[in-house]
């Protein structure tokens, strides 16, 4: 789906748009929108060039259930799920990255130079060695740092984003260029996606691309009849230079507690990755493609109760209990459906609905509640 990154990376209510575009005088030379599509989607492909830079992402999916949260909040992964939040990256190559997350009073730190992998999370003062053959960090061709990196999955650059939008621009959307936007000192270029469906919940989706190397400066995802991004993640400060050798060094401070884990104990699913095609899961699918694509996988309300239970697992007894009130308020939000393909719950936010069948199905995409029970139905 076109923004099933997205849907991953955040869903949250929290503040409107914190990455300001500064607009001005074009300076850039005039592309066509195909033209500059077709460029986009050639330097997704290609390798990224050294960089350093600091993001802010923040989101405001009105997702029931989840709290009021705004300014920089913890510095966990799942922290990122609420309000707005600021991550620093810097990139010297496929093999040497590193990605801070800073938070009020500590941060978690992901490093990567060569087959050394470190998880740093100073709120816990402990140090984690992650553990794979070289074969397994790459994953069908895939670059150590790569999937490395997805130990903190919540952690979605515009590039990553940027990437899923642009493969998927199809014949039902429609593309639109302007050259006069400004993002983190940079003049950029603005290509901005629309699909042409009505039952697609997203009004379009703009990507601001770095006017010299067209790299993703920031990602806006809009919903219908919202005059605010529901989503948006971009750089305020970039640099396009390889960053110092020392900052993908670690060393274990005194003191910190030292440990040792393979990746797929930190990565979800298989270590080497799924090609294109492959199942998502024991017995999950899509149905339709682009914009208004459907996932439906096996899904109860027990597994959502168990799954909120194991996230509170070793976060303490307070983020336990909010996990758990979270999903209470979460189904008790949803609404009743009934039809000849049975019944269920359904939970629409601004970005994605959810649809939790009593037969113990999962329907969700970026599609109106309606698509979900035409889907439903069909299955």
């Amino acid at each position: 789906m076109p923004v099933a990154a997205v849907a991953l990376v955040a869903g949250a209510v929290g503040a409107g748009p914190v990455i300001a575009a500064v607009q001005g005088d074009p300076a850039l030379p005039e592309r066509t929108a195909e033209q500059l599509l077709a460029d986009a989607v050639r330097a997704a492909r290609s390798d990224p060039r050294p960089m350093s830079g600091t993001l802010m992402q923040t989101s405001s999916f009105g997702i029931p259930g989840l709290p009021q949260v705004s300014g920089a909040g913890g510095s966990s992964p799942g922290a990122l799920l609420a309000g707005s939040h600021e991550l620093k990256v810097w990139y010297g190559g496929a093999d040497r990255i590193r990605l801070a997350l800073p938070g009020r009073m500590s941060e978690t730190d992901l490093v990567v130079d060569g087959d050394r992998v470190w998880l740093w999370e100073s709120g816990t003062n402990t140090a984690t060695r992650i553990t794979a053959g070289r074969e397994d960090l790459a994953g069908h061709g895939r670059a150590p740092g790569d999937r490395a990196a997805e130990a903190l999955p919540t952690a979605a650059t515009p590039q990553q984003i940027a990437r899923e939008v642009l493969e998927r621009a199809d014949a039902d959307t429609a593309i639109s260029v302007t050259g006069d936007e400004k993002v983190a000192g940079r003049d950029a270029y603005q290509l901005t996606l629309a699909p042409k469906d009505e039952a697609s919940l997203v009004r379009e989706i703009r990507l601001a691309l770095d006017g010299e190397t067209l790299v993703p400066l920031r990602i806006q995802v809009y919903a219908e009849g919202s005059a605010e991004p529901a989503f948006e993640v971009g750089f305020t400060t970039v640099t396009f230079s390889p960053p110092a050798p020392e900052n993908f060094a670690f060393t274990p401070p005194p003191g910190a507690k030292v440990q040792e884990k393979a990746l797929a104990d930190l990565v979800p699913g298989p270590v080497g990755g799924q090609e294109k095609g492959e199942e998502l899961a024991d017995g999950a699918e899509v149905v339709g493609e682009g914009w208004t694509a459907v996932a439906v996988l096996p899904f109860s309300e027990k597994d959502l109760r168990g799954l909120a239970s194991q996230k509170g697992q070793g976060a303490g007894s307070a983020d336990a209990g909010a996990a758990e009130a979270a999903v209470e308020s979460l189904l008790k939000s949803a609404e009743r459906v009934d039809g000849a393909w049975g019944g269920g719950r359904i939970v629409r936010t601004k970005l994605v609905s959810a649809l939790l069948t009593d037969d113990g199905r999962l329907l969700v995409g970026a599609v109106t509640p309606e698509r979900l029970v035409e889907v439903a139905g069909q299955k």
